[in-house]
């Protein structure tokens, strides 16, 4: 990204190391599995074959992605249909990865036709640094397809009042201002997936919203489905979360962006 970005990262890598929270070798390796996103959904696939239940709501799905709605009182909003299966969700979204990217932006890329194309599917054909990040299994969630949809490229944040869209699972999308707001007990994991995106690739998070992430770090820590999680993902991409391992809630010290 930018020098100061870079500045900044490699500050709190130095800090995590002194503190503890993470160890001084194989600092920063992010997804250097190789995997395109096709090959990583299979992957996650067989990650929550043990948990087969949505990140958001909680809803159970079977081996072929179709989600009992009768679990936990899912009601459709809006699409029934895509509400049927679930979904990969990327927690920082696809779009926050590449948008800024000249492939994304520009038609660099050229299909077997010689059309030429731009945006996530060439983002993905071409740069090695977007398809690691776009793949990268600790940022990817099972979630009803719906939700995923409506929550878009959105950021999580607060909402006011507690609007029930789709029927007993606590997330709420205020598309005017284009924010979503997830239940209580996963806000703690989407913190972290934000740090570990932030120290892995340099992603560029605000003040505000990193203010805000550091409290539902600090309000849901770490449990033991999380925990869980990273080790399979481990096992299979080959590296973890740091903010999930050697999780502390004094780590907001550390997580917190110096003035």
């Amino acid at each position: 990204m930018f020098d100061r970005d870079i500045t900044f990262s490699m500050r709190l890598i130095m800090l995590l190391a002194l503190v503890g929270l993470m160890p001084v070798a194989g600092i920063a390796a992010g997804n250097e599995s190789g995997n395109n996103f096709r090959q990583v959904k299979k992957e996650l696939v067989k990650v929550y074959a043990n948990d087969r239940t949505t990140f958001y709501g909680g809803c159970r799905y079977d081996a072929s992605g179709h989600v009992d709605a009768h679990s936990c009182g899912y009601s459709a909003r809006k699409n029934e249909k895509r509400g049927n299966k679930i979904e990969w969700e990327h927690i920082v979204p696809a779009w926050a990865l590449g948008h800024a990217l000249q492939c994304w932006q520009n038609k660099v890329c050229t299909n077997s036709h010689g059309k030429a194309y731009k945006g996530r599917k060439c983002c993905g054909d071409s740069n090695a640094t977007f398809r690691a990040m776009e793949s990268d299994m600790h940022n990817l969630v099972p979630a009803i397809g719906e939700l995923n949809g409506d929550r878009s490229n959105f950021r999580y944040g607060m909402i006011s009042g507690e609007a029930r869209n789709y029927g007993a699972v606590d997330f709420e999308v205020d598309f005017k201002q284009k924010v979503a707001e997830p239940s209580p007990h996963i806000r703690g994991d989407i913190a972290r997936t934000y740090f570990y995106m932030e120290l892995m690739y340099g992603l560029n998070i605000g003040k505000k919203q990193k203010r805000l992430l550091a409290v539902w770090n600090r309000e849901d820590p770490v449990d033991a489905r999380e925990l869980e999680r990273n080790r399979k993902i481990m096992a299979v991409q080959g590296n973890s979360n740091p903010f999930v391992t050697s999780f502390t809630a004094d780590a907001d010290a550390v997580i917190n962006p110096p003035e």
